[in-house]
Parts: structure tokens; C-alpha cells; sequence
């Protein structure tokens, strides 16, 4: 029996990178026109916001900025087909994948789809008998139960064969879905994905509820149906961006902002019974919000039991009967931690018992015990504990099957695909993939991944990277400085919370180790040109670095800049990611 223990992260140091600075002019032109400091027009400017109507659109968003839903190849199909459904009152089902961005987008399609259809259903498609998207089981249930039409949200992209048996069998498909398309598209009636090579609709990077959206908004026009009577819709959306980790830019960032404002102020029912388990207080909702506790409580559903349990939360209207639901996700998003950070420890504690694994330059491990729900979070946290390319395999149904996460710059999916003839199947891209293979060829693989990993991955892979915006001196911040800053909101890939450079700061000597084992430290900072402005700082898992500091040595910092409310009052608060000595 494997002995349990916390384990603490090894000490490794990081690469600050700093990205490539806004031109002079255009930085100098754009401050100018808007009346904000340099460092935020460089800010704008690295954002590709180089003049004053994309800035007034990037900090102003507007519903009227949305793209017409028309746009996208197939849609006309879709909307036609499904207003033959409703003048008929025909049983239609509706298809998602079991994480949150299919989930939402479910809930969202049927949420709308009620109002208009007697025989509506939803089927959600179980992680270990099923797997991911569209199944066989799920064709034969809408056969079983006369559904003659299936919209599938989140998935359906590559399901060539499973169509094709649908039609078989006399049911239509309509996909909405976001993922890349294989070289031949489904049989289905309509096919809406921004990805496909013949789509010209502006924007590509929508969620899979985003996608469900769009049908959404482009029925509504066919039923003269206003368009402000689907926006309680949009904090649904709001949540598959944020958890499906898209970027939030474009038509995202629009989908983001009122989803965020919907959510903060008047969330659905199933929602809000969340915000209410989780202890959410009155402030304005974050993607960091949702990215942290509401996602992970909606996809625990899917990874420990049945993701319908997680629609059957978001569709409610019961507030009762939603807060029921959300304490059983609740508990089960407990056994899911419990489980994850059980396995987390028993393969760190592989890898320090085994000399050749430490020295490795990526990590393969096997236990046929591990819960395959949550190998993919175990991947992510040895990913982040060790910075290497990591493989946590498990056993389901006769096979080893596993989840693979990368680090920044190593291209995880090629490296996994050099190992192919070893494999059942793969998929997924540069960071992130799923694999399975006979048990008997785990030895095999685990030697062959390490030697390409080894001869492909460079040194400076290997080291965690602080990417910086841009250098600020402390006096800079301000309150409009952070004011404007927070017009960057909502933040997200490719519109990340900008981080900073500061170099020569001190503490002033009221600084001191926190948290309940000291790991932490809570600072007091300065800067020689002005001792008076005095930022407080927090500096997660730095608490070893305190006595250097306590004596007074200078040291530069990269940070972020965030606005603390206690008791009313808002205060700037410096969250740095990491500081080094001179």
C-alpha cells in the first residue's frame, strides 16, 4: 500500500520572456488619442489595437457587434430544418458531450427548443461505456424513442459512420460543433462549424455553446422572435468560453462580456444554486470564477457519474429542486478532488521512489487502479510539478487509455504520433491529447516516447516561462491606471491579465512569511525613487525567499496588478508570479 504524503513542488527556476513591444509611433499615437498612459496604449497596441475605433470597440463592447449567424456555411440548412420540426411538432433530440462546453451547450439549445417543441429530450453520452461524441447507443436510444432529428453540440465534427448509420435508420443530424474537421465532412443536413475550409463566417474561434448560440439567434430571426429575449442565454455561453478555454477575443469577448454581466446580476436558476454552493459573495463575476468554481463543479458530473446530472442543473427552473442538484455535484466535485489529489500523490511518490524517473525528460505512468475521469487533471498537475512532457495512463475495458499534457513549445501530438504503431487510437493537438494502447505495449511506448521527447525537446523547454507585457516602474500605478486596466476585462487566451516588469524593489521591512506553513509571503514594497508609495504584494509558494528579503536586498519582480476589496474598501494589490535577485 503506497504511503501518502503532500509533497511541495520542486524548486526550478524560471525564464522571464518579454514580448515584443507596440512601435514608438503607434504606441505614442494611440496614448495620445486616448488619453491613457504609454505602458497601457503598448498594452493595446500588443493586442493588435492601433487606433481609436478599435480601441472604443475593444472597451466597449456591443450585442450589435455579433456577426449575422448567416454567415456560417449551412446555416439556412439547419434553421429550415428545424422550423420543419416545430411547424410539425416533429420529436427531436439533442446531443452533447459530457464536459462543460457540451453541457452548456445542450442546456442552452433545450432551454430555447422547449418553448417550441412538445417532444424535445436531451442525451448525454456516457465518458466509459460511450466515450467522446456521437455514439451508437445515443442513434439507437433517438431510434427507440421515434426521435427523427438529432442536433449535436460540442461533437459530431468526424462522425462520418455514425451519421450514416442514423440515416440508416431514417433520423436527420444537424452538428454544431467547433473542432477541426477530418477530411470529409458528415452526411449530415446541415453541418456548422466556423473551422471548416468552405466556411467564410469572420470569426473561428467560438465554443461549442458559442456555435449553439449563433442557430439560436439565426431561428429567432425566422420566427420574428427579439433578440433580447435570448440573452438570458448567455451566461451558458459565458461559462463554455471560459472552461472550454477559448480565446476571448472578437465575437468571444462580446459573447463574454453581457454573459458575465448576466451572470453576476441575474444568473439562471441552475446557476445561481451553484454561485449559492460555492459561497459566491455579490462581486462581479470572473472567468477566473468560473475557470475555478463553477466549471470544475459541472464537469466533476461528467468525469464521476453522468454529465445529464450537470443538464439537469442548468435546465431547471426550481430553485429547490436546482439547489438539490447542486449539492450532489458539489459532493461528487469532493470525491473528484479527493480522487485527483489521491493519485497526484501516489505518482509523485512513483517517480521520487525511482531514480531513472527523476532523471527523465518526461514522465509515463501506469496504474490499472486510477480513475480514468480524472487522469487528465493528474496529467496537468505532474505537467506542472515536474515541467515535462506527461502520460498518466490507467485500465478501461482491456486497455490502457490515457491523457497527455505538453509544456510550452514541445509539440506533445507529434511526439505521441512517432509512437503510433504502439497505439489503438489518438487525438488531440500540440499541448494536450488522449491516447490508448494494449497494456502490453506500455513498456514500449513509455521507452520510445522518452527517446523522441530526449532527442526533439530543447533545455530552455524544460524551464517554466513568465511571458511580461511590458516594464512599469511602481509610481506608475495608479488608480485610473488601474481603472483603464480594468477595462481590459474579461480577461482569457489571447487577452490574458497583463503582467508586468518592475525591477529594484524592496520591501520596507513590514513584510512576513504567510499561511499555515509559511509558504507564502505578503510584501510590503517600495521603490528608491519614491519610499512613500508603498504597493502591497503577495507572493505565492516564495516563502523561502523571505530571509534575503527581510535583509533588505533589492530584487525585481514580474506581477500583476489586481484590485483587493475588504470591508467596502478597494485597495491595489501586487500579485507576483515570481522575483529573482540581482
Amino acid at each position: 500500500m503506497l504511503i501518502l504524503y503532500d509533497t511541495p513542488p520542486p524548486i526550478m527556476d524560471k525564464n522571464w520572456v518579454i514580448k515584443s513591444q507596440g512601435s514608438d509611433a503607434e504606441v505614442l499615437a494611440l496614448s495620445r488619442s486616448l488619453g491613457i498612459s504609454g505602458v497601457l496604449a503598448n498594452l493595446l497596441v500588443q493586442r493588435g489595437i492601433k487606433t481609436f475605433d478599435e480601441a472604443r470597440v475593444f472597451f466597449r463592447p456591443e450585442l450589435s457587434h455579433l456577426h449575422d449567424p448567416f454567415l456560417m456555411k449551412d446555416m439556412d440548412r439547419a434553421v429550415e430544418r428545424i422550423l420543419v420540426s416545430i411547424k410539425k411538432d416533429e420529436p427531436v433530440m439533442i446531443y452533447g458531450d459530457y464536459d462543460v462546453d457540451g453541457t452548456t451547450a445542450v442546456a442552452l439549445m433545450y432551454s430555447f427548443l422547449k418553448d417550441h417543441l412538445t417532444h424535445l429530450d436531451y442525451y448525454i453520452p456516457d465518458r466509459y461505456n460511450e466515450g467522446y461524441g456521437v455514439s451508437k447507443n445515443g442513434i439507437d436510444y433517438a431510434d427507440e424513442k421515434g426521435y427523427r432529428l438529432i442536433i449535436a453540440l460540442d461533437c459530431g465534427i468526424k462522425a462520418v459512420e455514425k451519421v450514416d448509420y442514423a440515416r440508416s435508420k431514417g433520423i436527420d443530424f444537424i452538428i454544431c460543433d467547433h473542432h477541426q474537421p477530418g477530411d470529409e465532412l458528415p452526411d449530415a443536413v446541415a453541418v456548422l462549424d466556423p473551422k471548416r475550409t468552405d466556411c467564410t463566417y469572420p470569426y473561428k474561434e467560438l465554443s461549442g455553446c458559442g456555435v449553439g448560440f449563433k442557430l439560436v439567434q439565426a431561428l429567432i430571426s425566422k420566427l420574428d422572435i427579439p433578440f433580447d429575449t435570448i440573452t438570458h442565454l448567455l451566461d451558458l455561453v459565458v461559462v463554455s468560453i471560459a472552461s472550454d478555454i477559448v480565446p476571448i477575443t472578437g465575437e468571444n469577448r462580446v459573447l463574454a462580456y453581457y454573459g458575465l454581466q448576466r451572470l453576476t446580476e441575474s444568473p439562471r436558476t441552475g446557476l445561481q444554486a451553484i454561485k449559492n454552493i460555492a459561497s459566491f459573495d455579490n462581486k462581479e463575476v470572473t472567468v477566473e470564477d468560473i475557470v475555478f468554481r463553477i466549471g470544475p463543479r459541472l464537469n466533476a458530473a461528467g468525469r464521476m457519474e453522468s454529465g445529464r446530472t450537470a443538464v439537469e442543473l442548468l435546465v431547471s427552473t426550481d430553485m429547490d429542486q436546482a439547489m438539490t442538484f447542486s449539492r450532489n455535484i458539489n459532493t461528487i466535485n469532493s470525491e473528484r478532488r479527493d480522487v485527483d489529489s489521491t493519485i497526484t500523490r501516489q505518482a509523485v511518490e512513483m517517480i521520487m521512489g525511482d531514480k531513472k524517473l527523476q532523471e527523465q525528460k518526461s514522465t509515463v505512468l501506469y496504474n490499472p487502479q486510477w480513475h480514468k475521469g480524472v487522469i487528465g487533471i493528474v496529467a496537468s498537475r505532474l505537467m506542472d510539478h515536474y515541467y515535462r512532457p506527461t502520460v498518466i495512463l490507467t485500465r478501461s475495458n482491456g486497455l490502457a487509455t490515457g491523457s497527455a499534457r505538453s509544456v510550452n513549445g514541445f509539440d506533445l501530438y507529434q511526439a505521441i504520433e512517432a509512437c503510433s504503431d504502439l497505439l489503438e487510437n489518438f487525438g488531440g493537438h500540440k499541448y494536450a491529447a488522449g491516447l490508448t494502447m494494449k497494456v502490453s505495449n506500455i513498456k514500449t511506448f513509455s521507452r520510445r516516447f522518452e527517446e523522441y521527447v530526449r532527442e526533439t525537446i530543447s533545455p530552455d523547454q524544460l524551464i517554466p516561462v513568465v511571458e511580461i507585457d511590458t516594464e512599469v516602474q511602481l509610481e506608475e500605478i495608479d488608480e485610473k491606471f488601474v481603472r483603464v486596466l480594468n477595462q481590459f476585462r474579461p480577461f482569457g487566451p489571447e487577452n490574458m491579465a497583463p503582467v508586468f516588469l518592475t525591477e529594484n524593489v524592496s520591501d520596507n521591512g513590514n513584510g512576513r512569511r504567510v499561511g499555515s506553513d509559511g509558504g507564502h509571503l505578503r510584501l510590503q514594497l517600495v521603490q528608491e525613487a519614491n519610499p512613500y508609495k508603498v504597493f502591497t504584494g503577495i507572493a505565492f509558494q516564495q516563502g523561502r525567499k523571505f530571509d534575503k528579503i527581510a535583509h533588505g536586498k533589492s530584487f525585481d519582480i514580474c506581477y500583476s496588478v489586481e484590485e483587493n476589496e475588504y470591508r467596502g474598501r478597494k485597495n491595489i494589490q501586487i500579485n507576483i508570479k515570481d522575483l529573482k535577485f540581482d
